[in-house]
């Protein structure tokens, strides 16, 4: 097990009183200067395929993941909410409120482009350039939704459209000669008007496949990987990006 950074930036007994939103993921605590405390839950779930599990360990790799992705990101100038880390599973953050729909870019024709559009492309199909979607998020699963009706709650989808897009090209070279299927994010307007992406970055939100096509991402789980093949797994990409880092 690696050792993770830790930055004290917030008092960790903040969660000792409920939080103020949970999720399936996450659960945080506002405070009062704007930010929030985001504790990981480490749970990986499937709709399509079923299987809603918690695999602890894969917290902490989720988290050891976005904390260098962030870095990454803010170096090429793409805003994250990410502030720094205060233990294994918690971090601190700029609360920015999640919109009900998330931003997913495809690079490949995979998932629920051929799932849900047969046909149209086939499996594997290269999108040059990329395609960016939006998913509004609703149980059980999420559907697509056109951006004229995104636009016309005041959502602002070109920057969005264009944040989506630079932060695929900040992955794809970092995470290099990995191959970087596709991923999906939540953005938000921060208070200056900037898209600021208020999701983690992690195996859990993206398909990466390694130089042979095998997957180190969330796809081990859909395909019923066991906890420990797919925290094995996962260990083999932090290794890379911290490596390629």
């Amino acid at each position: 097990m690696t050792t993770s950074r830790t930055t004290p930036l917030a008092d960790p007994t903040v969660k000792t009183r409920p939080p103020d939103i949970e999720g399936r993921s996450k659960r945080l605590w506002l405070l009062d200067d704007g930010t929030c405390v985001v504790e990981l839950i480490p749970s990986l779930r499937s709709f399509t395929h079923e299987r809603d599990e918690i695999f602890h360990e894969t917290g902490r790799q989720r988290l050891d993941f976005y904390e260098l992705a962030a870095e990454r990101l803010a170096q090429a100038g793409v805003r994250t909410a990410y502030r720094g880390r205060i233990d294994e599973l918690t971090y601190v953050a700029d609360y920015v409120p999640a919109p009900p729909f998330e931003v997913i870019v495809k690079n490949v024709a995979t998932g629920s482009t051929t799932r849900k559009y047969p046909g149209l492309f086939p499996e594997g199909h290269r999108f040059t350039p990329p395609v960016v979607k939006y998913d509004f998020r609703v149980d059980p699963e999420d559907q697509p939704i056109a951006e004229d009706y995104l636009r016309a709650a005041n959502v602002p989808v070109e920057r969005f459209h264009e944040t989506a897009l630079r932060c695929n090209a900040v992955l794809t070279d970092w995470l290099s000669p990995l191959d970087l299927w596709d991923f999906c994010l939540v953005l938000g307007t921060g208070p200056d008007g900037v898209p600021v992406i208020i999701s983690e970055v992690s195996p859990d939100c993206m398909r990466l496949r390694d130089e042979h096509g095998s997957a180190l991402d969330k796809d081990l789980f859909r395909a019923g990987a066991s906890e420990d093949d797919i925290v094995a797994r996962w260990e083999v990409l932090l290794r890379h990006v911290r490596h390629h880092g």
